[in-house]
This record gives structure tokens, C-alpha cells and sequence, in this order.
């Protein structure tokens, strides 16, 4: 084991494991957010319509939000190892199912289960990264971790699968990119490690490492503020990323390629804006940080609307729209829901605040845009996304900040040991 010498800090162990979860969480992408860019040809395969694909998303939402409720409240009980591991055999394995679903319940009850293995990862991933970094690294860490998603999920795979579609049908490539999945678990089997509460502690505002009822959670004001909050950047998210396909090549008139390339914009940008934001709150506080990055959203969102058929300003706004509504989602879920609660209720928190997200965010929202879409025009969707931004923009400023002092930064605490 290598330790860092002025504090004693598991240096080798916080890469080791930030590594494997950041890859696990880029795969949730892209596992997640392939069928976006294939939905169109889909749609002519399988005869679905767009209110189909909100059902879809929907359904994966919701379900991935009960999953986050409840399994970051067991995760807190029995340990991550038992949550994270099974939950990434789970959902690889139904990756690859959808492919071959032959209609659309199938596809929906396919989703649904993997929504729910997806939704078990999300937030004990998030507490397990955290778990293992440094205090002055959790903003910084959190954000890799959170930035493989984007970048994997929304940036890598419009431009792979599209691509691959040259090479095989839409069936087969939900079955290659679902196999790294086993990969990353085994190696986590090997690797990855529970903590203690008291360390645990050292990594919250509270310093408390004492039993508490998962209700308790909701006693800590940025828990309820992160779940109405997370609700906005997930409406944001899923709306667009499940949206703009159509609206590109429908509305706008882009070419498949075209699109694909306008679409990565939302995981460059997105891991971009995880990455950075996040650090830049170790230094200057999350409160400040997020504040800028929602009124950013608000702008660049606005300029997208009004934006024409010009790829490569379709691309810059989308890039910079996404790289602040996933520094709100990387803070929102990661710090300041883990560092405003007890060192038992880490997951419970971070799982409240994405599962309730994720049930109305991404849940109801998509089934709503789907509507709007198809009654009233894709378009008017974008104006959805608007208005949550603006609803976010009041739960940021009323948020209590959490960043932990130089004092801490500073602090001789330790990492568990090996076993």
C-alpha cells in the first residue's frame, strides 16, 4: 500500500478504486443512452413513435429511482461491495437483452430491470468514490467519476453506434458494448473494499458516525433542495438526450452523421463540465460554483432554442448547456447531498436525492415531452427543459454550503487498510 507522506492517506487505493467506479459509471452511459441515436431507425423497424420512446425512457427512470431509494439505504447497512458488484453484472447482461426485444412491452420491461440495476449503482457508487478520497479531492474525484457517463454515455456512444451501424444491425451492437461490463465487476470483486463508519465521518459536515433512521435524511435542508434540484437537471438531461434526435433530424433536417455529431456535444460537454465545475467547488465553495453553473444552463439552453440548422453552432451550444446542467447533477448528487448527513446515511442521502429525481426528472418528464412532441410539435420540448432550469435556479440559492475547511483539507486521517 502507498501512502501519501504528509498525511497518511491510501493515495494507491483512492485511484485504484475512483478508476473502477468511474468506469462502471461511464458504462450505466452508455448502457444507458445508446438506444437514443438508434431509436430512429428503431422507430422504422419496430414501428414505435416518440411517445413510445418517452415510455421507454420513462419506464427506465422510474425504475432506476426506486432503485436509488432503496438500495443507498441497504448499502448503508450491509456495504457497497454487496450493492455496486451485482448491480454491473445485472445491467450488462440486459444491455444486451434489449437488442433482441420484439416489441415494445418487452422492451419496456427490459429497460425497467435495467434501469433498476443501473439505479442501484448510481448512488453507492457516488458514496463509495467519496468513501475513498481525500477530503480535499471529493469535489475533484466525484467528478471524474461522474464525467465517465457523459463522456462514454453521450459523447463516445452517438458517435460509435453510429458509426457501427456500417459494420452490423442495431440488434448486435446492444450485445457488444454490454460485455466490458463483466469485465469492470470482476475486477471490482478483486479491488474494491467496504469502509468504516468512523472514517466515513471524516468526509461528511457532521462528523457523526451514529446509527439513524433513513428518515432522518430528510431533516438536513439540502436534501430536500438536491431532490427538487436534481428533478430540473434531470428533466434537462433525459428530455434532451431523448429528444434531440428527433428533433434534429425531423425538425432540423440533419443527416444521420450530422446528427450524431450534434448529439455528442451533450457527453463532451457534460463530462467537461463534471470534471471541471466540481473541482473548481474544493476551492471557491459548491454554493458559489453552482450558482454560475445554473445561470449558464438558463443562457446557452436559450440559445439552443433559437439556434437554426448549423451543425457546428447546434454542437456549441449543446456543449455548453450540458457542461453546466452535469456540474449541477455531479455536485447536487455527489457533495452536497453526502457531505450534509451522517456518515450512515450517505448513500440513503445521495439515493433520495437521485431516486426522486430520477422518478419525476426522468421518469415523468420524458412521458411528458413525449406528449409535447407529438400533440403540439418536437420543438416546443426545449421550453419544458427552460422552465425546470428556472424552478432549479431557486432551490441553488437557497442551498447551505458544505465544503469542508482548509483545516480539514489538512487533517491527518486515513484510509481503511487493505484486508
Amino acid at each position: 500500500m502507498r501512502n501519501d507522506r504528509t498525511t497518511g492517506w491510501d493515495t494507491a487505493y483512492e485511484w485504484k478504486a475512483v478508476a473502477l467506479l468511474s468506469l462502471g459509471f461511464g458504462l450505466v452511459g452508455i448502457d444507458r443512452f445508446m438506444i437514443m441515436p438508434l431509436f430512429p431507425i428503431m422507430m422504422r423497424d419496430l414501428g414505435f413513435d416518440y411517445q413510445d420512446l418517452g415510455y421507454i425512457t420513462g419506464a427506465l427512470a422510474i425504475a432506476w429511482g426506486f432503485a436509488s431509494i432503496f438500495m443507498g439505504t441497504l448499502s448503508d447497512r450491509i456495504g457497497h461491495r454487496k450493492v455496486v458488484i451485482p448491480a454491473m453484472l445485472v445491467f450488462s447482461l440486459l444491455c444486451s437483452a434489449s437488442g433482441f426485444a420484439g416489441s415494445l412491452g418487452t422492451l419496456i420491461l427490459i429497460r425497467a430491470l435495467m434501469g433498476f440495476a443501473e439505479g442501484a449503482y448510481t448512488p453507492v457508487s457516488i458514496v463509495a468514490t467519496i468513501d475513498a478520497s481525500r477530503p480535499s479531492r471529493h469535489g475533484f474525484n466525484v467528478g471524474l467519476q461522474q464525467t465517465m457517463m457523459p463522456l462514454l454515455g453521450l459523447g463516445l456512444s452517438p458517435i460509435l453506434v453510429t458509426q457501427m451501424l456500417k459494420l452490423v444491425p442495431w440488434h448486435w451492437i446492444f450485445a457488444l458494448l454490454a460485455a466490458p461490463g463483466l469485465l469492470v465487476a470482476m475486477l471490482m470483486y478483486r479491488h474494491l473494499r467496504d469502509s468504516d463508519a468512523k472514517i466515513a465521518a471524516v468526509h461528511t459536515d457532521t462528523h457523526d458516525a451514529s446509527p439513524h433512521s433513513w428518515t432522518d435524511a430528510f431533516r438536513y435542508r439540502n436534501i430536500p433542495l438536491g431532490i427538487v434540484g436534481m428533478l430540473c437537471w434531470l428533466t434537462n438531461l433525459v428530455v434532451l438526450g431523448a429528444m434531440l434526435p428527433g428533433y434534429l433530424t425531423e425538425y432540423l433536417h440533419l443527416g444521420i452523421e450530422q446528427m450524431g455529431f450534434v448529439l455528442s456535444a451533450i457527453g463532451f460537454g457534460g463530462a467537461l463540465g463534471a470534471l471541471l465545475m466540481p473541482a473548481l467547488s474544493d476551492r471557491l465553495g459548491r454554493k458559489p460554483v453552482m450558482v454560475l453553473s445554473v445561470t449558464g444552463a438558463f443562457f446557452f439552453l436559450a440559445l439552443l432554442a433559437r439556434c437554426d440548422a448549423n451543425p457546428p453552432m447546434l454542437f456549441a451550444c449543446l456543449f455548453m448547456t450540458l457542461f453546466f446542467i452535469f456540474a449541477l447533477i455531479t455536485l447536487t448528487v455527489g457533495p452536497i447531498s453526502v457531505e450534509s448527513v451522517p456518515a450512515k446515511l450517505m448513500a440513503t442521502a445521495s439515493g433520495l436525492v437521485v431516486g426522486i429525481g430520477e422518478i419525476f426528472g426522468g421518469g415523468i418528464a420524458p412521458a411528458l415531452a413525449g406528449y409535447v412532441a407529438k400533440q403540439y410539435g418536437i420543438e416546443h420540448v426545449l421550453y419544458l427543459a427552460l422552465g425546470a432550469i428556472a424552478i432549479g435556479f431557486i432551490a441553488v440559492i437557497s442551498l447551505k454550503e458544505t465544503a469542508p475547511s482548509p483545516r480539514l483539507h489538512d487533517s491527518r486521517v486515513r484510509a481503511p487498510e487493505l484486508n
